[in-house]
């Protein structure tokens, strides 16, 4: 399956910049996302949305990859617009995965996981959640919180949608995995130092 990459938000909180840039470790933070992607055995194009608060990840890109990743422009502002208008313009046919751009603890074995589970789950749409507790473990205060049958969990910010209906309501499978990595978004200061100290113990 193809997979986009969101990383048209303004990243306000982190007050650094244009988020996807910013770099961890000497590496901009959505190359993380893009490499694990590229490693994975079941994705197959890769892309890109930015907006206009990103013009420096579009050329980021252009540079760092040399047309190995699509860049789709959309019109920033609205997360599930600027979602619909990229799988729209990227052509893609099925199911497509949905990833944000702060990820960076990601690993290529997980994609490969998920994308599995979506294919036994036999729904259209896939959505990935950790437990609240994995959270709080790992010292993260999560935006959002959902209630799953008396389980409090928080979206990862990795999903699969079939693209064929995208302006559609679908049915979703709740992934729920207990694994701190896919807790791990960059949004404030703080958790891009964690980040980049899981990153050095893991090297």
């Amino acid at each position: 399956m193809d997979a986009i990459v969101m990383a048209g938000g303004l990243g306000q909180r982190l007050g650094m910049g244009e988020k996807p840039c910013i770099e961890l470790l000497g590496k901009p933070l959505i190359s993380y996302v893009i490499d694990t992607l590229k490693a994975a055995k079941n994705i197959d194009k890769i892309f890109v949305a930015v907006s206009p608060v990103t013009p420096r990840t579009e050329i980021m890109l252009q540079e760092r990859y040399k047309g190995e990743v699509g860049v789709i422009r959309t019109f920033g502002g609205n997360y599930v617009g600027d979602m619909i208008h990229a799988v729209e313009t990227s052509g893609a046919k099925g199911p497509v995965m949905i990833i944000m751009s702060d990820l960076p603890l990601l690993d290529s074995g997980m994609i490969d996981a998920v994308i599995k589970k979506y294919e036994e789950a036999g729904t259209p749409a896939l959505s990935v959640y950790v437990p609240i507790n994995v959270c709080k473990e790992a010292g993260i205060r999560p935006d959002t919180v959902f209630n799953k049958e008396g389980k409090l969990i928080v979206p990862t910010g990795v999903n699969i949608l079939d693209s064929s209906n995208i302006r559609q309501e679908q049915e979703d499978f709740n992934l729920i995995l207990d694994n701190p990595k896919l807790a791990m978004n960059v949004n404030t200061v703080k958790d891009l130092q964690r980040c980049k100290e899981l990153l050095q113990c893991a090297n």
